[in-house]
């Protein structure tokens, strides 16, 4: 794969990633990737550390997971940040989840509009304390007329909650314009998700090598291809992607059909 004059120089990636980058098929390239970022907890364990650590290492492997996808042009990419069940989380965790996540947007807002990617949330924001709401929604204003890559970043987020309050909204314009039931159809349910507008998500990876998908994007990852890899989130850098990637492009995608 040719990277193109907006990307860096190649050979600013290391040897390896270079020789990856040189494998990619351009026309098989996933439009939407979607990763559960796990296992910052166990880094921090296996180190001695608090887990407050092991979140703030994990911003590292954001940054690069973020730019690396912008380079290669991946349309969209969607990072599970924070589950509604995460609540259940002791309180100070909570609580230096939500300054870390303050301290991306505030750190990495002009990184974002310097490579024209826009920041959109995913999930209930309105749960959320109100200075995060306020941050989430500037960061999302002064992104929105950027015209690269989207960046989702689901927040408070379950995909059973998700196709509730779909549901909801959509039994709204039902009642509201006097739609038929039976003329109910997939587009009208997709148009009223978090992810309205944009592809399904073709790659999902999950990180620390658990072998579930934790509630996320229930309906968006009917046909994704998983790839689950044993490296743990703050250790997940630009090549552990293209690996991902690699693997993807490995795979035949049917649709429920056969091979032409």
């Amino acid at each position: 794969m040719k990277l193109k004059a907006e990307q860096p120089d190649p050979f600013l990636l290391d040897a390896r990633s270079k020789r990856m980058v040189e494998e990619l098929d351009p026309n098989r390239m996933p439009r939407h990737i979607a990763v559960i970022m796990d296992g910052n907890g166990r880094w921090a364990q296996r180190r001695h550390l608090p887990r407050v650590a092991g979140h703030r290492a994990g911003i590292e492997a954001v940054r690069d997971t973020v730019e690396m996808s912008r380079w290669l042009n991946i349309e969209a990419l969607t990072l599970y940040a924070f589950s509604k069940e995460n609540w259940k989380r002791p309180k100070s965790e909570v609580s230096v989840l939500m300054r870390l996540l303050r301290e991306y947007l505030h750190k990495e807002l002009a990184r974002l509009n310097r490579n024209n990617i826009r920041f959109q949330v995913l999930g209930r924001m309105d749960d959320l304390p109100a200075l995060v709401q306020k941050d989430l929604v500037y960061g999302r204003e002064e992104t929105r007329n950027n015209t690269g890559m989207i960046f989702n970043v689901a927040l408070n987020y379950g995909g059973r909650a998700e196709l509730v309050d779909a549901f909801k909204r959509l039994a709204v314009r039902m009642r509201t314009n006097g739609l038929d039931l039976d003329q109910l159809n997939e587009s009208d349910i997709e148009g009223e998700l978090y992810t309205a507008g944009l592809p399904d998500p073709d790659l999902l990876i999950r990180t620390s090598g658990e072998m579930r998908v934790s509630n996320f994007l229930l309906w968006q990852i009917a046909y994704a291809e998983i790839w689950v890899t044993p490296v743990l989130w703050p250790d997940f850098r630009r090549q552990h992607l293209l690996e991902g990637i690699i693997e993807f492009q490995k795979r035949e995608r049917r649709y429920g059909g056969l091979q032409a």
